[in-house]
């Protein structure tokens, strides 16, 4: 994993070791843009950028990024619920929704997917840190446990 937490006292450390990957998943270039910086300025590895189903499944197959960043709403036959769903079935890649689409039918479609948080757009930096570090952190926790139940 790219990041460590560590138990310290009364509470968890977080630390960076290396840039975590993060594949971005959005098919409005202004919003992309955005992202992308904000994302490097936090120190993150963006691997790549696509707009659309398909070519999302593919890029995660091909650089196994650590977190993917996924619109809901996506051009093509494929939106971005029924793209996790076929990421999810071949890797185990925490997915965070980020839309400026809401409610309650959406949210209820995206929650089948086991999401690791649901961003609205516009996002702060803040709550866009949060999210893909808490992602981070319960992927490293359930490969702690898996790995310790073997």
């Amino acid at each position: 994993m790219i990041c460590r937490f560590q138990h310290v006292g009364l509470g968890w450390v977080y630390e960076k070791t290396l840039k975590s990957k993060i594949l971005i998943v959005e098919d409005y270039s202004i919003v992309v843009r955005d992202i992308k910086e904000r994302l490097e300025h936090m120190d993150y590895n963006v691997l790549d950028i696509v707009s659309n189903g398909e070519d999302a499944i593919r890029k995660s197959n091909e650089t196994k990024p650590d977190v993917v960043l996924m619109d809901v709403v996506l051009k093509g036959d494929l939106d971005g619920i029924k793209t996790a769903q076929k990421i999810q079935a071949h890797n185990n890649v925490p997915i965070i929704y980020i839309t400026a689409y809401y409610d309650n039918k959406t949210l209820k479609r995206a929650a089948t997917t086991l999401p690791s948080g649901f961003i609205l757009k516009p996002s702060d930096d803040v709550g866009l840190d949060t999210s893909i570090q808490l992602a981070l952190y319960k992927q490293q926790h359930i490969e702690e446990l898996k790995s310790n139940s073997n």
